[in-house]
């Protein structure tokens, strides 16, 4: 995903995997004081899954080639 960056590639991967697990997991979780979950950090949070797993099985793992 980050081929622009040569050889800094694969450590641009892992920190960019810890962010996006980061959001995934807060949008995911999140709920206000009441027990109520907000969509917009839901929606946000699964996005941010979406490209976790894309980087992880993509660039890191590469066990599948999108496109």
């Amino acid at each position: 995903m980050f081929e622009f960056a040569g050889d800094l590639e694969k450590p641009i991967n892992y920190v960019f995997l810890a962010v996006t697990a980061f959001i995934a997991y807060h949008g995911i979780t999140f709920r206000t004081e009441e027990g109520k979950t907000d969509f917009v950090r839901l929606l946000f949070g699964c996005i941010a899954a979406t490209f976790f797993f894309l980087v992880l099985f993509q660039d890191v793992l590469k066990v599948v080639r999108f496109g």
